[in-house]
């Protein structure tokens, strides 16, 4: 329903010797204006205030009552007690409404026109306080002047503070408010006021966590969001902003913020910031990658959660198994995993349900396939380690290469940003070379990180996924639902079911590469190879050591089979990988 239209009053024919009327229009633009010095109205409106009754009272005026706009801007007209005032020289005999500058009322042409259209409907004249505005023809010219003045320096000002800003991304610092997990703090250093930016104590830590948990796996936005919260995480507190959980929309905003590695993003364009970031770029990159693919595969299929969600796949056209819940007229349920494809109809798969209890029991056989006895761990292990060592003495070369790759990255990146500076490329092309450049510097960070690794914990870390290797299955059936669900990720980049239950597992690295046959033949022709010098050296002239029974070890070196000599102490060369010996069908995925 419209608002009916109030009745105007005739300022014309008010009676004669009737006293003059006034109203005061005071604004200030921001809230620190309003309160400074923990007075609620700070200085500015009540000078103002004063000076506009000094007005009035030159004009023979009596005040009915004031407007004020505390911390409202002048670029729009749609402020509270601007709207008011409106309303208020509808319904009531006003004769002036006086404000201290034009610029108060408005800073823009087509507002303060709109505005002055109604007062003058009302039958009210505006007066300024400073500024010799009337209906005489000079007075309408300075009134034109003064507004348009007013639009300059709003427009201006904005200019100026955008240029302060980008000056200010430039250097590395903060335009606005820090995201969750960051402080926006002002210090004063030698008695002048310095802003910057700190890591919160408390929600930094739980940010950091997040783009961990997140990149590793096994999370959604929503479980994340649930933990967080019972971890404490909440938003940071504003003037106008309580503390409150994050909310799902909220955390993916903050999951795909350059700020957290340390860039400061500013109008699309993107700087080296000066604050401590929270996570690598390579973290960052990984949850971006998990952030598309949850997308991409409909994460909003979470009401059935099960552990090999994420993890399986149709057998028949490859898309992603999701869970299904169905009841029969009994009331019993039953639970199956259905092809995602062809569900939503992207592919014309006709693969039937999986039963989820059988599906089960079908992955924890392939396990079964997954072994290396203790004989052959133990070549793996001399064999693996032996390569290592020779690939870690040979990366100084490339770090050297991939330091150079960087530094020409940050040369081309500075290059393009005084390019944009100068107003030489346009901000489309800005933004996608330096996405580029993000991608290409992400990439080579990568590789030298990786080129850096521990060899201690490297070695480790192979112990372990040997360990594993040798009994996998049993390890697998006994542990829990969590813990399987971190199983499979590990071993399978993803696990590939029929609805016959036939499933083929495709291995993962380290995995796929420790029980490929290449991996397992090098170790046992090394395994033989220093045999046969053990042999030679025992029957070479001049040995001191007691040689062992030559029978024995003649037989022993009959049953080795023969190997070419350029073959001799040859390292792993083919990158191609296959099945684990005895496996069937032969390829680079293990079937149950």
């Amino acid at each position: 329903m419209s608002k009916p239209t109030p009745k105007r009053l005739d300022r014309g024919n008010m009676p004669p010797g009737e006293a003059a009327t006034a109203v005061i229009y005071v604004r200030v633009s921001t809230k620190e204006q309003a309160e400074r010095d923990g007075d609620p109205e700070g200085y500015s409106i009540p000078a103002q205030r004063e000076a506009c009754k000094r007005k009035a009272l030159s004009l023979g005026a009596a005040v009915l009552d004031e407007f004020v706009d505390r911390g409202e801007s002048a670029r729009t007209a749609d402020r509270p007690e601007l709207q008011r005032l409106l309303d208020f020289v509808l319904d009531n005999a006003v004769t002036y409404v006086i404000v201290h500058k034009i610029d108060r009322l408005a800073r823009n042409r087509a507002d303060d026109v709109t505005i002055n259209i109604a007062l003058k409907q009302a039958g009210v004249q505006l007066v300024s306080v400073t500024e010799n505005i009337d209906e005489t023809p000079s007075g309408v010219l300075l009134h034109g002047i003064m507004s348009s003045i007013a639009e300059f320096y709003s427009r201006n000002l904005a200019n100026e503070v955008i240029k302060g800003s980008v000056q200010k991304a430039k250097g590395g610092g903060t335009p606005g408010r820090a995201p969750t997990g960051y402080l926006n703090v002002r210090r004063i250093v030698n008695g002048q006021e310095v802003r910057t930016v700190e890591v919160d104590p408390e929600r930094g830590p739980l940010m950091a966590w997040a783009f961990e948990a997140y990149a590793a796996g096994g999370w959604t936005i929503r479980t994340l969001v649930d933990e967080l919260t019972t971890r404490g995480l909440t938003s940071t507190p504003g003037p106008k902003r309580p503390v409150k959980p994050l909310g799902t929309s909220n955390l993916q905003r903050l999951l795909r913020h350059p700020y957290y590695m340390g860039i400061v993003r500013y109008r699309g364009v993107l700087y080296a910031g000066r604050h401590e970031p929270l996570v690598t770029p390579e973290t960052s990159q990984k949850v971006q990658e998990v952030l598309l693919a949850n997308n991409f595969a409909g994460e909003k299929q979470r009401e059935h959660n099960h552990y090999l969600k994420g993890s399986v796949y149709c057998g028949a056209c490859g898309s992603r198994l999701i869970v299904s819940h169905a009841k029969n007229r009994h009331g019993t349920v039953y639970r199956y995993f259905i092809c995602l494809g062809r569900q939503q109809k992207r592919t014309d798969c006709r693969q039937q349900a999986i039963r989820i209890d059988q599906a089960e029991d079908a992955v924890g056989g392939v396990y079964a396939s997954i072994r290396l006895n203790a004989e052959q761990t133990d070549q793996v292990r001399v064999f693996v380690l032996d390569e290592m060592t020779k690939l870690h003495g040979a990366t100084e070369t490339e770090r050297a290469l991939q330091e150079r790759r960087l530094a020409k990255l940050r040369d081309e990146r500075k290059k393009l940003l005084d390019a944009h500076y100068a107003d030489a490329i346009p901000l489309e092309l800005l933004k996608s070379e330096q996405a580029r450049i993000a991608a290409e510097a992400t990439r080579a960070e990568a590789r030298l990180a990786a080129l850096q690794g521990n060899f201690a914990a490297a070695e480790a870390n192979l112990t372990k996924a040997l360990a594993l290797i040798q009994n996998c299955e049993g390890a697998y059936r006994d542990a829990s639902d969590k813990i399987r669900r971190q199983f499979n990720q590990a071993f399978f980049k993803r696990i590939l079911i029929d609805d016959t239950y036939m499933v083929t597992g495709e291995l993962a690295e380290p995995f796929d590469t420790l029980l490929s046959e290449e991996i397992r033949l090098a170790a046992t022709r090394r395994a033989h190879l220093e045999l046969i010098d053990a042999v030679e050296d025992v029957f070479r002239p001049g040995h001191k050591d007691v040689p062992l029974d030559p029978e024995l070890a003649l037989a022993g070196a009959t049953r080795i089979p023969a190997t070419p000599a350029s073959t001799r102490g040859e390292g792993l060369k083919v990158k191609t990988m296959v099945e684990v010996k005895g496996l069937e069908p032969s390829a680079s995925t293990l079937r149950t």
